[in-house]
């Protein structure tokens, strides 16, 4: 069965949000075995929403519209679609009543009269409760065509394809698709597309597709079959094979599991203290750690020693060296990290030091060079780097790097 999605907002042509909601479905029909074959995105006009809406029914059974829900009178989807499919909008009681209670519960306590628009649904239409907030979805049959109206804040558009429009497509479909992920870090994209070569020649069900991330390459093995437990059995081999080739280079086979995430619970395991000194990162490498829930476990605490005083004071390296060999360097990428252990108290440090540009640059030390360094029982690793691209890029490769060496390191202690 195919779908078809329809963005509604002049926001969203005019640049004013990204239309993350076109990524989010397009990749839930895709896992429920739907083909997707157009996606547009249309301006709160109701001439252009009414032929952009006709020309979806003509060449596909399920429409996804999502956005133009709301109270105003540029919110015109429903109005819109009512109109389409000939089903003449009616006061859905239950709905009106939600709108009451969701405004005494709320701050605003107030309603304006204009809320009430968002009670009228079209006559025979499927009405979907928003728990979080008074637009509720809507799903209209008629004939063979599906249109599925869904609320544009995706804090409301997820939670509710997930609990009421994912359960009524998959009802709809024979088949489901799976997928699971295979997350390796510290190869580039070229050589596993190269390494799983003869795999993804030879592939039919399941399938393999790689993704490039920054110092990670993700590979999507996907199963079609009747149910999840046969498409499970499908792909089981196809993982086993992929872990089988690249061993520690795969970090995770968990599609919510970070990095990161993968390095605390290492830690946690090996019942190991991390700490991390940095300087051209700004704090990017222990924010990256903070954000895995729990971190706090392992992750002990992270220095900014951004000029050459803080790294004396905070960290004790000795001036002389930083005359010597200057901030940017292996010595003092090496020095940081060996002092963050014993200053913080840690069984390992990571430290960052570099040249993010767009200035201070120079032909020796040119934009782009970083030094990483691993401290762990006294024994320190330091990689240098030359990184392309603009002080973003650069700052957003230093941290990748060092999670990786971080990984690297634990393993082999």
């Amino acid at each position: 069965m195919d779908v078809e999605l329809i963005a509604v907002g002049t926001e969203i042509l005019l640049g004013n949000i990204v239309n993350t909601n076109a990524a989010y479905l397009a990749e839930k029909c895709a896992l429920l075995g739907l083909s997707l074959y157009y996606q547009s995105a249309v301006g709160d006009n109701e001439d252009r929403l009414e032929n952009a809406l006709q020309t979806a029914l003509e060449r596909s059974s399920v429409i996804i519209l999502c956005g133009g829900l709301g109270p105003t009178k540029d919110d015109l989807t429903k109005e819109v679609a009512a109109k389409v499919m000939e089903m003449p909008l009616v006061t859905d009681t239950h709905t009106r009543e939600r709108i009451a209670s969701y405004f005494v519960n709320s701050h605003y306590k107030v309603i304006t009269e204009n809320n009430w628009k968002q009670a009228q649904v079209p006559k025979g239409a499927t009405v979907l409760d928003n728990d979080n907030g008074t637009a509720p979805g809507l799903i209209l049959k008629k004939n063979d065509k599906v249109v599925i109206l869904l609320p544009g804040p995706p804090n409301e558009l997820i939670p509710m394809f997930e609990t009421a429009v994912a359960p009524y497509l998959r009802e709809m479909t024979p088949e489901i698709i799976c997928s699971t992920m295979v997350k390796i870090c510290g190869k580039g994209e070229s050589l596993v597309a190269t390494e799983i070569g003869d795999m993804i020649e030879t592939q039919t069900n399941p399938t393999i597709a790689p993704y490039a991330k920054m110092g990670e390459v993700h590979l999507r093995v996907t199963a079609k079959a009747a149910n999840s437990q046969a498409a499970n059995q499908l792909m089981a081999p196809i993982v086993e094979e992929l872990k089988t080739r690249f061993g520690t280079y795969v970090y995770s086979t968990l599609e919510e599991e970070t990095l990161e995430a993968s390095i605390i619970n290492l830690l946690r395991v090996k019942g190991l203290t991390l700490t991390t000194a940095e300087s051209c990162t700004g704090g990017m490498l222990s924010a990256r750690l903070t954000n895995v829930s729990g971190g706090s476990d392992v992750f002990k605490q992270g220095v900014v020693t951004y000029c050459n005083h803080s790294k004396e004071k905070m960290l004790g390296l000795q001036e002389t060296l930083l005359l010597e060999h200057g901030a940017v360097s292996a010595e003092t990428a090496e020095a940081m990290a060996k002092c963050g252990t014993l200053v913080m108290e840690s069984d390992i440090c990571v430290s960052i030091t570099g040249i993010a540009g767009p200035t201070g640059g120079s032909k020796e030390k040119p934009i782009g060079l970083v030094y990483i360094a691993c401290c762990y029982q006294n024994h320190c690793t330091v990689k240098r780097f030359n990184f392309k691209g603009n002080r973003s890029k650069v700052r957003e490769n230093a941290v990748v790097n060092a999670l990786i060496l971080l990984r690297n390191c634990i393993l082999n202690s």
